[in-house]
């Protein structure tokens, strides 16, 4: 007899590169603006407030290059190209210099987002989840581990039907990657399993079903998903 009274979830994974084992995912936690352009063409002030967060739920994840189903409620499906970090090691108050020490690797994914409702919900102040954590909405790349990449520079980039839309390099983000592991442990205790998704650049716009998302971050892999 089951401990149970329901069947218990599948843990949701990402692949890594070259091996048949997965990566359990817990949370995935999403910083927003953290490239001045975008900023800006968000309608923001691109300064380095402190950075702010959102999140996923760990189901939302598209892997293995499937198609992503064109989501219900919104007419303003937007693509926002990031770089992905994967917690392999528990920390809080994390200090920025041993904060690469709690990394396991890193992936390109998508921070998939229904605009329309995410404006909304910003002019009455309520919260953005039905416009970020909606099903579906963060397609993934395999995992590469952390030793030996180099994640301050490198270009990041996203087509859509063969067309750049997104172009920028890592060294432009506001919040580097081991400030922006400090800054989130000390509001939360990270934990393995842990996702990080980092900021998009300028660029996005809206996709249709029919379209092919491929993007990349130099050094670390590719993302590809199908709007369906």
């Amino acid at each position: 007899m089951s401990d149970y009274v329901i069947v218990p979830p599948v843990v949701a994974a990402v692949p890594i590169k070259g091996s048949s084992q997965m990566f359990p995912v817990r949370r995935i936690f999403c910083v927003g603006r953290n490239y001045a352009e975008h900023a800006i063409e968000m309608g923001s002030d691109p300064t380095r407030e402190p950075p702010f967060y959102f999140a996923k739920p760990a189901d939302a994840l598209v892997v293995n290059e499937a198609d992503m189903p064109y989501p219900p409620m919104t007419k303003q499906l937007h693509h926002e190209m990031e770089l992905v970090v994967a917690i392999g090691s528990a920390g809080a108050d994390i200090s920025v210099a041993d904060a690469m020490g709690h990394v396991w690797g890193y992936c390109a994914g998508l921070d998939m987002t229904r605009r329309d409702l995410q404006n909304e919900a910003k002019k009455t102040g309520r919260p953005w989840d039905m416009g970020k954590g909606f099903d579906n909405s963060a397609p993934m790349g395999a995992l590469v581990p952390a030793k030996g990449i180099d994640v301050s520079k490198g270009k990041i980039e996203l087509k859509v039907n063969g067309k750049v839309t997104q172009t920028s390099d890592l060294s432009k983000l506001i919040w580097s990657v081991p400030e922006v592991i400090s800054n989130l442990s000390h509001l939360v205790r990270l934990a393995p399993g842990d996702l990080i998704m980092t900021g998009t650049p300028e660029g996005v716009a809206a996709v249709q079903r029919g379209d092919l998302l491929e993007g990349f971050v130099e050094g670390v892999g590719e993302v590809r998903t199908r709007i369906v």
